[in-house]
């Protein structure tokens, strides 16, 4: 299929050259400011400044932001553009000031430049770029949400019924502009063995270790059959254990983690029974669970990407798309394998090149919805 521009082209570079320039120096002042999880309300305010100056209203939900196109239409489908504009705390390894923005060879360092103030950044260029069309086939809502990066049920959860009926979304995550079109679920286990304490010099006690080891055993081998063709299999790592208070006593009990990685051939429960029909222990899911996504490969949108050279995998990490039930991609500027890196940082350049394929991808996704305005949008995942 052409490419298809629908605005005009000179315009198009002046105004993207504006907004892109507009991104940077927000994403500059975002990572001068901490924006930790549940702690986003300066990063918050920084938004807000940014829509103000482009005359769009906005909405707030404790440090959630979200806004509408100006000619949004109930009878439309709505697509969701969103990203976080909360981080990680810095690693011990960063060797620069993670609040001191700086720019060297065409890289911008800094605490949440990759992971996803690039993304958030371009998406905001995007959604005001788009703002004042009164000829979109769909509606747009932008979402700048927090608590991201733990899962946090105040973050993008908090605000989607405020946000009516949406279509699909683009979640903003470096992905360097390609297609995450599926997206492993996260559940977190906390486990516990128990056994009976004892002197070690003695045959006393139960040790809970030893119990804990058959059902770390188990975790390691076991493989849930069913498998998806676009997904990978169910993977589940014990990531932590701790036992014993003492080296002469025999430990009474045993506390084990457990990363699940969830494909959409089970639900998370499903997975949840079958391990606790194979194990012997005491088992507490940590609140969160982040559900599988997925979009399908004949979804307009990403026939649209395809068109422009995108390419398609499964992502391995988990983002806000896990709150999500409709059909939904990740796609942003930045590399996944710089998010939490020491010393992060983003190309300048990718922020331009991030806003130019967003704006193709929607003005692609505008050509095949009027020449077909019967293409499904949210009943294909």
């Amino acid at each position: 299929m052409e490419q298809v521009l629908i605005h005009p082209t000179v315009d198009d570079a002046e105004r993207i050259n504006a907004l892109a320039a507009d991104a940077l120096q927000l994403l500059i002042h975002l990572i001068a400011t901490p924006s930790f999880s549940g702690e986003e309300d300066g990063t918050a305010a920084l938004i807000t400044g940014f829509l103000d100056a482009h005359h769009i209203p906005v909405h707030r939900n404790y440090n959630n932001l979200w806004a509408f196109n100006k000619h949004y239409h109930s009878a439309k489908p709505t697509i969701l553009l969103n990203s976080h504009h909360d981080t990680v705390k810095p690693n011990a390894g960063y060797t620069l000031d993670p609040f001191e923005p700086t720019i060297t060879d065409g890289r911008l360092y800094g605490l949440g430049s990759n992971d996803a103030g690039g993304c958030l950044v371009s998406l905001l260029a995007v959604f005001a770029y788009f703002y004042e069309d009164e000829h979109l086939p769909f509606n747009l809502c932008m979402a700048a949400t927090g608590e991201e990066e733990n899962s946090g049920y105040n973050g993008l959860n908090a605000v989607l019924p405020y946000l009516g009926n949406i279509a699909f979304a683009i979640v903003g995550e470096p992905t360097q502009m390609h297609m995450a079109t599926a997206e492993m679920g996260n559940m977190v286990l906390d486990c516990v063995c128990y056994g009976k304490p004892g002197h070690a010099a003695r045959n006393e006690g139960d040790n809970a270790v030893y119990k804990a080891l058959k059902a770390v055993q188990w975790f390691s081998t076991y493989q849930i059959p069913k498998q998806p063709a676009f997904m990978w299999p169910v993977k589940m790592s014990v990531t932590q254990i701790n036992a014993g208070i003492q080296h002469n006593i025999i430990p009474h009990e045993c506390r084990f983690t457990v990363d699940v990685r969830l494909n959409s051939c089970y639900t998370a429960d499903e997975v949840l029974d079958a391990i606790k029909s194979y194990t012997d222990c005491e088992i507490t899911v940590r609140p969160g669970v982040m559900q599988p996504s997925s979009i399908s490969h004949i979804h307009p949108l990403v026939l649209s990407g395809i068109d422009l050279g995108r390419k398609t995998y499964v992502s391995p990490t988990s983002s806000d798309q896990g709150w999500l039930t409709v059909p939904s991609m990740k796609m942003g500027p930045g590399d996944s394998a710089r998010s939490h890196m020491a010393d992060e940082y983003v190309f300048v350049d990718e922020i331009r090149e991030g806003i130019d394929l967003y704006i193709r991808l929607l003005d692609n996704l505008v050509y095949r919805l009027i020449h077909n305005p019967e293409l499904p949008l949210n009943d294909l995942c």
